[in-house]
C-alpha cells in the first residue's frame, strides 16, 4: 500500500469518527437538557448560561465504536481471509493489527474507566484525591499491563514510572486547559493532526490510525464547542481527551533506524508545549498564592490573555497558533541531529518566553 493510499483509509477513518461525533453531539444537546445533565454557571466557571454537557459521551462513542468494532474483527476474521479478499498489503496489516489487539483491548478499558469517572464527576463533583488516585490507577494499568512505555531504553522500572507520570500529568492538563468554549477540543485536534503526521513519517500504521480515529472524533465535538458553545465535553470527555493524547505520543516511533540517537524522544514534549505551558503556570500561580494546586479558578492561560484585551474567541485562536507554531517545528525531529534537535528545544522555549512576557500583569502608573 503506498503511502497516499495509507493517507486516504486514514482520511476515511477520520472521516467516519468526524460523522459519528457529528451526529452524537447534535443528539446530546437536547438529551442532555431533558435528563439535566447540564452545565451551571458561577463559582470560578466563566460561561453565563446553563449549557448542556454530553459532548464527552458523543467523543468517547466516536472513537471507541468504532475501534471496538475494529479490534473485534481481528479476532473474527483470519488474514488469510483478508487477504485473499482485499490483498496482500491489507493482509499484512491486518495481521499487525492483530498482534496489537491485545494492547488495544487494555487502552479502551483504561479509557473507559476514565471516561465514567468523569460523567460521575460532572454530575456530583468528586475529590481531587480521588480522581488523581483513578487517573494513578489507570495509568499504571496502562504501563505496567498494556506495555503502553516510552524510553524503554531506561529500564523497565523507569519506563514505567516515566510513563505513568506523563499520563498523569498531560490527562491533567487536558483537563485544566478545558477552561474556555472550543479550546481543549481545538488544541488536542491540532497535538494529533501533527501526530499523524509524525507516525505516518516514522512508518508507522497503528498510532496514525488510532490518531485520525481520535481525531475525527474530538473534530466533529469541536464544531459544537468553538465559541459560543452549544454544549460542553465535561470531565467525561476532557479527561478521555487527554488520555488520547498522553497513549498517542507514547506509542509514537520518533526515530527511524536502529543506532539512530533518539534526540526526537523530545518530540512530545514540543508537541505538548502549549498545553504543559498552561499547567506549569496555572499550578506555579495556584502554590504562590497558598491555594491548592487542584483548584479550579480563572488564572490559566486563556484567561490571562483575555485580561490583556483579546476577546475569548481570539485567545482561543492565539493559542491555536501557538500551539501549531510549536507543534509543527517537532515534525524536523525525527533524524535530527544533537544541533538541530538543540535549535528547535531553544525555538520553542523562546516561543513561550515571548508568550510568558505578553501575558505578563501590566505595571499600573505611580
Amino acid at each position: 500500500m503506498s503511502v497516499w493510499s495509507l493517507v486516504v483509509v486514514l482520511s476515511v477513518a477520520a472521516g467516519a469518527s468526524l460523522v459519528m461525533s457529528l451526529l452524537g453531539t447534535a443528539l446530546a444537546i437536547p438529551l442532555a437538557r431533558r435528563v439535566r445533565y447540564v452545565d451551571h454557571p458561577g463559582a470560578h466557571k466563566s460561561h453565563v448560561k446553563v449549557t448542556p454537557y454530553g459532548g464527552g459521551i458523543a467523543i468517547f462513542v466516536a472513537a471507541w465504536l468504532p475501534l471496538t468494532v475494529l479490534f473485534a474483527l481481528s479476532w473474527l476474521l483470519s488474514v488469510e481471509w483478508v487477504a485473499g479478499t482485499f490483498g496482500e498489503e491489507f493482509g499484512h496489516y491486518f495481521g499487525g493489527l492483530q498482534e496489537k489487539r491485545g494492547q488495544a483491548l487494555i487502552i479502551l478499558i483504561g479509557g473507559f474507566l476514565l471516561h465514567v469517572m468523569g460523567i460521575v464527576d460532572d454530575v456530583r463533583p468528586l475529590g481531587a484525591k480521588l480522581k488523581l488516585t483513578v487517573m494513578l490507577v489507570v495509568a499504571l494499568f496502562v504501563t505496567g499491563v498494556g506495555h503502553v512505555r516510552a524510553a524503554e531504553y531506561a529500564g523497565e522500572f523507569n519506563s514505567i514510572v516515566l510513563s505513568t507520570a506523563w499520563i498523569v500529568v498531560v490527562v491533567n492538563a487536558f483537563n485544566f486547559l478545558d477552561n474556555m468554549d472550543g479550546l481543549s477540543a481545538g488544541v488536542a485536534a491540532i497535538c494529533l493532526a501533527i501526530l499523524a503526521a509524525c507516525g505516518l513519517l516514522a512508518g508507522q500504521v497503528f498510532v496514525p490510525g488510532l490518531a485520525c480515529v481520535f481525531l475525527g472524533a474530538i473534530a466533529g465535538f469541536w464544531v459544537f464547542n468553538f465559541p459560543p458553545a452549544r454544549i460542553f465535553m465535561g470531565d467525561a470527555g476532557s479527561l478521555v481527551v487527554g488520555y488520547m493524547m498522553a497513549v498517542s505520543t507514547i506509542l509514537t516511533t520518533y526515530y527511524q533506524a536502529e543506532g539512530t540517537p533518539p534526540y526526537a524522544l523530545a518530540m512530545p514534549l514540543v508537541i505538548m508545549a502549549i498545553p504543559l505551558y498552561d499547567f506549569i503556570t496555572v499550578i506555579a500561580v495556584r502554590i504562590a498564592e497558598g491555594r491548592h494546586p487542584m483548584q479550579g479558578d480563572q488564572r490559566h492561560f486563556s484567561h490571562r490573555l483575555v485580561e490583556h484585551g483579546l476577546s475569548r474567541r481570539f485567545a482561543v485562536l492565539t493559542i491555536y497558533l501557538a500551539t501549531a507554531a510549536t507543534g509543527l517545528s517537532a515534525t524536523l525531529l525525527p533524524g535530527a541531529t544533537l544541533r538541530e534537535t538543540i535549535t528547535i528545544l531553544v525555538f520553542v522555549l523562546m516561543v513561550l518566553a515571548i508568550i510568558a512576557i505578553l501575558e505578563s500583569p501590566a505595571k499600573k502608573p505611580s
